[in-house]
């Protein structure tokens, strides 16, 4: 459900933040501009530049980043920042090298599981291992791009190039194209090295369904360091259910018969193979003799003389590292990962095999999510506490030193820190605690890139030393005069934040945004949800125009972070275990009948918005309490959650064959035919996520049933409604339909006699 929490941010805009500066602002020309839902979802962005897929060359001279352009801020090219000269130029303009060429399907759904589908341009890029060139995928085909600013086109062919990688050293390049693993020398033609099967249902070197979807694992193959091996996935999908799927377009509808994983059914055969570059000396790895598991992890040890998979069960209670001889295939477990009692195995990139053939491991084995050292047979817990590591950030092994984001200091503003593998208590503090942070850094961590926000300034980037000392503005994101949001300052509003307590005494986290409030004046309540396990939505990070431009509209904006959500530990998370629909459900309540207690809120006006889990939770809202809300608002709702996929929904509800029971309790629809409150349904219809048969029964059964409802649907789109005009239709109708329903602001009119 990696999925559903994207999908929700995406589909609201509450945006992903982007960039500022260190102290409020003081030299703007206070504008009262009004904030338009036009100029929030048009170009440039209101939250300024918003630069993605930032990294550091091999040598570390360069940064490079994906820069999006003023006039059409979904369209990115690739820019340098040469640390020796300060200077920034444009490494590969995306619309000159272009050739307009329609990406593949397989490209297309691939994007989807990234949640970028909607961006153009170039959304990817890996740097050579000699620093001198970088590869650029492009429209479906291939490009070389020299320091001296020179294009070389590698590929031109009407399918895509998919997962193309750059081998460890450089020397070699590789995709997938027709279900086949393509290699070659660079400056060589690639050719295929796995089989041509007969079946189209078997592919090789590309990650399944769950495992893009679900399990963020976005490739099927993986290099060895001296580029001596390469392991590849081969996917057999034959076992999986067929789901007939209707992309309903504005003109027309197509009809997809798509292999889909549903809770309960088989899922795809992983096998795993190591090869040759050429494709020869193959050998099958040894993934155990039960074969309904999955494929989390892939990695070579540093030396490339073992290969580690991390083997996790099909209820995902525990994970096997397998230690695996890459010359034969065969396997021992290294050791096993156990969920604690009642809860599951959060995968994680959290971890780091040494030179020195130690680990650097992520688990929440004491409750919280901390770092271990496994070595020599032995654990070595690195960070203790009743707060989360949240990530690992890099590892300084010459140095010893380990860097990582945790929730230390504040739960909801993230910060950064090093430790010392000698003494691990010694921990240093990184980052300004006067933001929420975001950190990574490149492979040898020599360098800090930095990028942080607060609630009243859009993120900033920079790059810093491995001290935290800030060594040069990569976006300083200055609200000065000239910044798109300059005009908008006048109203914008902060944020206020606390916790109200949950049935059991549990702290939940809120944040609130008001207009000024006037002695004596209450005001409507736009309660925005997602309340499935994930995602943090309350944090001290920028919230973004949307959020504001609701504000402006006369609305309290108002969030909640329920039992289930992310980084508040294993007690925190495990109440929503085998009881989706319930726990969040009642949380989410405390929320709104604690916004009744304060004067100022129109208790009559408190509306209920979520998108995906939180179109769910909307419909559960609705029917465990009526009256509690004005209305609802239900964007994408999984509305049964047999048909959703395997690895989501069997992490926290089980099978259907033996939590039959918890299933029942979960579903929305029974629930939603006695809705008694106005409820706005809203669904993209060609969704390949929550398929729009999940819209589609709740509809006929309602009809069915004379319960009264609005709906919104949007033809030809998938999970992610969104886009400069259709943006503005959805949140149009969204405030139409509350005004229509009385829970809106109060219009002030003429005075009568």
């Amino acid at each position: 459900m990696r999925t559903l929490i994207a999908a929700m941010l995406l589909a609201s805009t509450v945006a992903a933040p982007v960039l500022a500066q260190e102290a409020p602002v003081t030299d703007v020309a206070q504008q009262d501009a009004a904030l338009t839902l036009e100029r929030v979802f048009g170009s440039p962005s209101l939250n300024g530049p918003a630069p993605r897929g930032a990294q550091i060359s091999p040598d570390g001279r360069y940064l490079t980043l994906l820069r999006n352009r003023e006039d059409d801020r979904e369209r990115y090219d690739l820019w340098g920042y040469d640390r020796e000269t300060r200077e920034w130029r444009m490494l590969v303009d995306s619309e000159a090298l272009g050739s307009g060429r329609a990406l593949s399907e397989a490209e297309k759904m691939q994007r989807e599981r990234l949640r970028i589908g909607s961006l153009k341009g170039i959304v990817d890029y890996q740097w050579a291992a000699d620093g001198q060139a970088l590869l650029v995928p492009l429209e479906g085909d291939l490009y070389l791009a020299r320091l001296d600013g020179s294009v070389q086109r590698l590929t031109d062919t009407e399918e895509s190039e998919l997962n193309p990688t750059l081998s460890q050293t450089g020397a070699w390049v590789s995709f997938v194209r027709d279900r086949q693993l393509w290699t070659g020398r660079l400056g060589q033609q690639p050719a295929p090295v796995t089989p041509e099967e007969a079946s189209e249902l078997v592919t090789w070197g590309e990650a399944e369904f769950v495992a893009q979807e679900e399990m963020d694992r976005h490739t099927g193959f993986w290099w060895s360091p001296d580029d001596a091996r390469i392991a590849v996935a081969r996917v057999d999908e034959s076992p999986v259910g067929v789901v007939t799927r209707a992309a309903i377009g504005a003109t027309g509808t197509r009809v997809y018969d798509q292999r889909y994983p549903a809770a309960g059914t088989p899922n795809a055969d992983v096998r795993l193979f190591v090869m040759n570059p050429d494709g020869a000396a193959q050998v099958e790895v040894d993934l155990g003799a039960d074969k309904d598991i999955y494929v989390a992890r892939v990695d070579w040890a540093p030396d490339g003389q073992a290969l580690y998979v991390q083997r996790q069960d099909r209820l995902q209670t525990k994970i096997d590292m397998l230690k695996v001889d890459p010359a034969t295939g065969a396997s021992e477990v290294l050791f096993t990962e156990r969920a604690a009692e009642g809860h599951w195995i959060n995968l994680t990139n959290n971890y780091r095999f040494m030179k020195d053939g130690s680990l650097i491991w992520w688990s929440e084995r004491d409750g919280f999510g901390h770092l271990y050292r496994f070595a020599g047979g032995s654990w070595t817990q690195l960070t203790d506490g009743e707060w989360m590591v949240t990530r690992l950030v890099g590892v300084d092994e010459d140095g010893g030193r380990v860097f990582f984001s945790a929730t230390k200091d504040n739960v909801l503003a993230q910060q950064t820190y090093v430790l010392d593998l000698v003494n691990p208590s010694a921990q240093t503090l990184l980052t300004d605690k006067a933001f929420s942070n975001a950190v990574q850094m490149d492979g040898a961590a020599r360098s800090l890139l930095v990028s942080r926000s607060n609630d009243t300034q859009p993120t900033q980037v920079y790059l810093a030393d491995t001290t935290g000392e800030r060594l040069a503005w990569i976006e300083e994101n200055r609200l000065d005069a000239s910044h798109p949001y300059a005009p908008f300052l006048a109203s914008h509003r902060s944020a206020t934040y606390g916790t109200v307590p949950a049935e059991d005494g549990t702290p939940l986290h809120w944040m609130m945004i008001t207009p000024e409030l006037a002695a004596g004046k209450t005001y409507p309540v736009f309660f925005q949800h997602y309340g499935g396990p994930g995602p943090q939505g309350v944090t001290r990070g920028w919230k973004g125009a949307l959020a504001q431009a609701i504000v402006d509209r006369g609305y309290i904006y108002f969030e909640l972070d329920n039992r289930g959500s992310a980084n508040r530990g294993v007690a925190f998370e495990k109440p929503i275990y085998r009881a989706m629909g319930t726990v969040e459900v009642a949380d989410q309540k405390a929320g709104a009948e604690y916004l009744k207690t304060l004067d100022f809120v129109n208790d009559d006006k408190i509306s209920t918005y979520g998108w995906s889990y939180g179109g769910y939770m909307t419909l559960k809202q609705l029917a465990a309490d009526p009256g509690l809300y004005a209305a609802g608002i239900s964007g994408a709702p999984v509305t049964r959650w047999e048909l959703y996929d395997t690895h989501y929904t069997e992490r926290f509800m089980g099978l259907p064959s033996t939590d039959g029971a918890a299933y029942e309790r979960s579903a929305a629809i029974e629930g939603a035919l006695g809705i008694t409150d106005p409820m706005l349904l809203i669904h993209g219809m060609a969704d390949d996520n929550v398929v729009f048969e999940n819209a589609s029964e709740l509809i006929a059964r309602m009809q069915g049933e004379a319960v009264p409802f609005e709906m919104m649907l949007y033809p030809g789109f998938t999970h992610r409604v969104g886009g400069p005009k259709v943006s503005v239709h959805v949140w149009t109708s969204i405030f139409n339909f509350l005004d229509r329903n009385g829970a809106g602001p109060e219009v002030s009119g003429p005075a009568t006699e």
